[in-house]
């Protein structure tokens, strides 16, 4: 099936239930078909189409989801944009991906002098929330050009739905390219897995341009009202969940640490909660068993990555909740089984497949996974040696079948559910002038779940503190991505051809936890 199909199945199930909600809108599946069919049509009528690429930079916000859904009910590409990147970060991805159309937020207006200089490919342009000079706000949009017809399509698994941008080092981001196919599998395998009493409602506090939009369009098939908040808070989300009833949330360890942290947290109703889905980094075995205590027996967790969305793996409510309460209480450390539809097992580096209880990288197979990167075969062969894809995440399997992911391949920390290459925060740390050498990893935080850290050796006879480079990184960087602390040392480790030790620097903040993660 086409994406768009699974807003009709919500919307045949009722056509007047709420789809959307926020604290001062309301959007029932009819009211939201009509302004999909629009966006449609008005996109068509400015020749985007069938493959067209179309970018919504937005903050959460009911109108950007529902731009998301126009412009693929005309077939056109989605091109996700993160808010919080610095608009050089997104400029440099909607050239790569070659981007036709931009809905905005009136919050990024601003940056559109810049975009619209680094993006030739950009002709179209609307604010999302309001009219912008010449720009036309969505409302406008519609009402002059949506009523046209839209060219129809038929179901093409290999057309592609989204380019998601993936972290990068130098240069652009590598972009995801998920297809039908892909979106299909994805879907079916979280209505399995989720299992909702229909009607769900979803509470959507991360990013829609992350997990959360992902989840929110797996729900929508199962006629889901989607709670939309512009950003995470844990009292907020408190309040929310009790108020709406919502039955279903993803949130990354990050905010579910926020909320355990939260002191007045176990003062609200939490026994509408069918599922909490914890994604986008691992969690902390300890907080996992609190958070059953907390929140009841919703607790779920599911692996997977951009190239592999979401459910790859899945540990269901019910095995949390009998390791929280003692019974195989080493399942707080997994991130579950292999769903229905993948096939995950763990490789050596010659490609022979592990038996269990011996460590080596994840590897997947099924329709789920990704056909490549866009325009970059070099990279997506690297990542199919020996016909599987190849996650970068090294684990083991015990004997039932339930994956633990102990460590990475690759040199990235996962900060707050986000992806953040070494590398690229360790250009902008050398960039001032004061720093000779450094390394950057991953070093636990109860907050984040891994916080950034800088190894820094100086430059003789030059000075600076730790609050110096910090402030340098954030002005080099999105703030998520520079550093939370920094450690000045007078050389670092190297290996024997003069590569830096990280694995030896590591061992300091990581010392013997069998898990290299956090």
């Amino acid at each position: 099936m086409r994406v768009i199909d699974y807003f009709y199945k919500g919307y045949e199930k009722n056509p007047d239930h709420v789809f959307l909600i926020t604290d001062d809108e309301k959007y029932s599946y009819r009211e939201s078909r009509k302004i999909i069919d629009a966006i449609g049509a008005a996109l068509a009528k400015n020749r985007i189409g069938h493959g067209g690429r179309v970018a919504v930079y937005s903050p959460n916000h009911p109108l950007a989801f529902l731009c998301m859904l126009g412009l693929l009910r005309t077939g056109a590409t989605w091109v996700p944009l993160n808010a919080r990147n610095t608009v050089e970060t997104n400029a440099e991805f909607m050239a790569y991906t070659e981007t036709e159309f931009l809905f905005y937020h009136s919050e990024f207006a601003e940056h559109l002098p810049q975009l619209k200089e680094r993006v030739a490919t950009l002709r179209g342009f609307v604010c999302i929330d309001r009219e912008d000079g010449d720009n036309p706000s969505l409302e406008r949009f519609m009402r002059e050009q949506g009523n046209g017809s839209i060219p129809t399509f038929d179901d093409d698994p290999t057309r592609l739905v989204g380019i998601l941008a993936t972290g990068g080092t130098t240069g652009p981001s590598k972009g995801v390219m998920e297809t039908e196919q892909v979106w299909e599998t994805m879907t079916a395998t979280g209505i399995i897995e989720l299992q909702a009493d229909l009607p769900p409602v979803m509470l959507a506090a991360a990013p829609l341009t992350h997990a959360a939009g992902v989840m929110g369009m797996v729900m929508m098939a199962m006629g889901a009202t989607l709670v939309i908040r512009k950003g995470f808070d844990a009292e907020d989300v408190c309040r929310c969940v009790q108020q709406h009833k919502v039955t279903h949330m993803f949130l990354p360890p990050t905010a579910l640490y926020a909320m355990l942290a939260f002191p007045r947290v176990r003062e609200y109703d939490f026994s509408s909660m069918r599922r909490f889905l914890i994604a986008a980094s691992p969690v902390s075995p300890d907080k996992f068993k609190e958070a059953v205590e907390v929140f009841g027996p919703c607790m779920c967790q599911c692996y997977g990555q951009a190239e592999a969305p979401f459910f790859l793996t899945f540990l269901p409510c019910t095995d949390v909740v009998a390791a929280a309460q003692g019974r195989k209480p080493h399942l707080l450390e997994s991130c579950g089984r292999a769903t229905v539809l993948s096939r995950v097992e763990v490789m050596a580096d010659d490609g022979t497949l592990l038996p269990a209880g011996e460590r080596g990288e994840i590897v997947v197979r099924g329709n789920i996974v990704m056909p490549g990167y866009y325009n970059k075969p070099a990279e997506t062969a690297e990542i199919r040696t020996f016909n599987w894809h190849h996650t970068g995440d090294v684990g083991y399997k015990d004997e039932e079948g339930y994956f633990y992911i102990v460590d990475r391949k690759k040199d990235m920390v996962i900060t707050g559910g986000f992806n953040v290459f070494s590398a690229e925060v360790e250009k902008a740390v050398l960039a001032h002038p004061a720093v000779q050498d450094c390394a950057v990893i991953g070093v636990p935080d109860a907050k984040w779940g891994e916080a950034i850290k800088a190894i820094v050796v100086l430059k003789p006879g030059t000075k600076t503190t730790e609050e110096d480079l910090i402030t340098h990184c954030k002005i080099n960087l999105e703030s998520m991505k520079a550093p939370k602390s920094v450690e000045f040392v007078d050389a670092l480790p190297r290996t024997p051809v003069g590569k830096i030790n990280k694995k030896l620097i590591r061992e300091k903040y990581w010392g013997n936890k069998a898990r290299q993660v956090n």
